[in-house]
């Protein structure tokens, strides 16, 4: 009968063209697009900051050697004008305007301090709201100290290797494999639960709320069949909904990178290939199931209880926000998987999924993160049916 019922409902869902909108077209269609977007957007903004020819403003003498080095900097950095102020105020007031890009303040006795061998302050002002300046202003202070440094050394001959008694040599021993785990590994659930949410809450609704407004929930109570049984058949359809929409904003995710060339990496393509094998895929669903249940468990009370479609998606829309937002832990480095974290609901499969990504899960921790959500998603399934089985609920 629970067969019957899932079957029914099913076939009912999938002639809902909003349904089928959210579980299938937005995730497996749009979500490519929008990725491909933000990355060509991302990069146009990347490769004009950095190439874009900007102005600099100077205070300070006119033949200072700071100017020397800095137009003497190759134009692969980009392009520079350097115009000449009087005074400081005039200077920041310009660039406040974006009439110049940076501002570059040199003291007067420069030559003279230089010529001591002294140390010079040089400010330089940018604005950090403006992409790419910050790195600008940075790339070009560095060439001009290493530039003056070695040009005093050479005035003091000093052998530069007799002043550097120390040389240290940074080895990273993560694989790749394991930086791609922690450091994007959070992506992956955060799209899962995003979208699997999402998959259930047009069903939910719907299967709920909607058959009161339709009035066929008092029909089908009429009929010989217990009410556990019509509510694991629905809820079968929510769960298989929230995982379906999940599952193909993933396959979007897979379709943005294989077709899109997102990973122009062929090393690292390889690595993410190597991390979607059948063992992880299994180990992942066996987290996400569960979470989807526990999805499905905590909207249909809400449906139940509603009287109206409307006020049904104003009370599920807003967990939306509550369910999501322990999924962006995900992408806080230094939050690490361990016995308190994998007690916590939604936290503990992101951060389980990170570290199954890196090959670094530990059996125990992933064993208390699969406990916690199948006991969460069989809590959620008895709130749900002693909800249903309250008549004042169904009737509306």
């Amino acid at each position: 009968m629970i067969l019957k019922i899932f079957l029914k409902e099913l076939k009912d869902t999938l002639r809902d063209r909003r349904t089928m909108m959210t579980m299938l077209v937005i995730p497996l269609l749009l979500f490519p697009v929008i990725m491909n977007i933000f990355i060509s957007v991302s990069e146009d903004f990347q490769t004009e900051a950095a190439t874009k020819k900007i102005k600099i403003g100077m205070v300070g003498p006119s033949n200072n050697q700071v100017l020397k080095d800095l137009n003497d900097i190759p134009q692969v950095i980009g392009e520079k004008e350097i115009i000449f102020y009087k005074d400081t105020l005039a200077l920041l007031s310009d660039l406040e305007k974006d009439s110049i890009q940076l501002g570059l303040v040199v003291p007067k006795n420069i030559i003279q301090k230089l010529a001591d061998l002294s140390s010079v302050k040089i400010k330089m002002y940018h604005n950090a709201t403006d992409m790419g300046m910050q790195q600008r202003a940075e790339s070009y202070m560095k060439i001009i100290e290493e530039k003056e440094r070695y040009n005093r050394y050479d005035l003091l001959k000093v052998d530069v290797s007799k002043i550097n008694p120390i040389t240290t040599e940074y080895v990273n021993i993560a694989s790749e494999k394991e930086m791609i785990g922690k450091l994007a590994g959070g992506i992956l659930p955060y799209i899962f639960i995003a979208f699997g949410f999402i998959g259930c809450m047009y069903p939910a609704i719907d299967l709920f709320t909607g058959e009161k407004e339709r009035g066929t929930m008092e029909t089908l109570l009429t009929t010989p069949v217990t009410r556990w049984q019509i509510l694991l058949g629905k809820m079968g359809v929510v769960v298989l909904s929230g995982i379906t929409a999940a599952t193909c904003a993933l396959l979007g995710l897979f379709i943005s990178i294989e077709v899109m060339d997102l990973i122009p990496n062929k090393e690292i393509l390889g690595i993410v290939h190597s991390i979607l094998s059948p063992g992880f895929v299994v180990m992942l669903y066996s987290l996400l199931i569960p979470l989807t249940v526990f999805f499905a468990g905590v909207m249909i009370p809400v449906a139940i209880y509603a009287k109206s479609f409307k006020e049904a998606q104003s009370i599920i829309t807003p967990l939306n926000i509550v369910m999501v937002l322990p999924a962006m832990v995900g992408f806080f480095p230094g939050i690490e998987l361990n016995a308190i974290t994998a007690a916590i609901p939604v936290v503990n499969v992101v951060l389980a999924t990170k570290e199954l990504i890196a090959g670094t899960l530990e059996f125990g921790l992933i064993t208390i993160s699969f406990t916690v959500m199948v006991g969460l998603a069989i809590l959620a399934v008895l709130v749900s049916y002693k909800r249903f089985d309250k008549e004042t609920n169904i009737i509306s």
